[in-house]
């Protein structure tokens, strides 16, 4: 069985800044115009199936930084 590798999206979520953030909701290929409107909510605030493509994208951390 192979385990699905997840993102540490909640914790580089609360201590990126929104270009990083923003870079990471450019790689799961959101548009401009939803990335203006989602870089400065809580992570909770996100819904439910955008976090879980976040978590399971393969981004690694380097990738953003």
């Amino acid at each position: 069985m192979v385990k699905t590798q997840t993102f540490d999206a909640i914790t580089f979520w609360n201590n990126a800044y929104a270009h990083q953030r923003g870079k990471l909701l450019k790689k799961i290929n959101l548009s401009e115009e939803q990335i203006k409107e989602l870089v400065n909510k809580p992570y909770i605030e996100l819904s439910s199936a955008l976090r879980f493509e976040i978590e399971t994208s393969n981004v690694q951390k380097s990738d953003l930084i």
